[in-house]
């Protein structure tokens, strides 16, 4: 039965001598996570290292997770499958007195600083692994170091950038224009 990486069991260190302790998981992302253009898939297998540091009523989980993207490039449409690891720092709550603050400020529903809670000595990190790779994976992801098309490398089908006369199918329709252009250009000159 595959399991979540996401879930990382925090009993040893919250029930343990007080020492961070440290743990590694792979199993299948259970949803997909990244940006449009590229992401991790789900269903692919990630692996989730974690080091979990007791805080008395909660713990802090610094944690990594190593997995296959899937993308394609905003450039030459080719697909992407770079490995990636994005690095995650969550802190989680053991009780609702974990953190606590001025009654005012407490009142204040909107600030979006909620804790995330420990349920029966697991922690979910899915939900901080979704954020960071929402602000750091690309947009708009490219070849690395450049597409084919653009340097002078042979390409997969041992045509390089410089030698590949190939219009594009996208431009190919503007050629009739160009030439009825020099053409109206050559005979007004000769006019003249």
């Amino acid at each position: 039965m595959a399991t979540n990486p996401f879930l990382v069991d925090v009993s040893a260190a919250v029930h343990g001598d007080g020492l961070p302790v440290t743990t590694s998981h792979t199993g299948p992302s259970p949803s997909r996570i990244g940006p449009e253009m590229i992401a991790i898939p789900e269903g692919q297998d990630v692996t989730v290292e974690a080091t979990v540091t007791p805080l008395g009523g909660g713990v802090l989980v610094d944690a990594t997770a190593t997995a296959q993207l899937k993308g394609q490039c905003v450039r030459c449409l080719r697909e992407l499958t770079p490995t990636e690891t994005i690095t995650v720092s969550q802190v989680f709550s053991g009780s609702d007195d974990f953190i606590t603050g001025d009654a005012e400020v407490a009142e204040d529903d909107g600030s979006g600083d909620d804790v995330p809670k420990i349920v029966d000595d697991i922690v979910d990190l899915e939900q901080s692994f979704v954020d960071e790779a929402g602000l750091n994976l690309p947009f708009n992801p490219v070849c690395e170091p450049a597409c084919p098309e653009d340097s002078d490398v042979p390409g997969p089908d041992g045509i390089s950038g410089e030698e590949n006369d190939l219009v594009d199918p996208r431009w190919a329709g503007l050629e009739k224009f160009l030439a009825a252009e020099d053409g109206d250009g050559s005979s007004s000159d000769s006019d003249k």
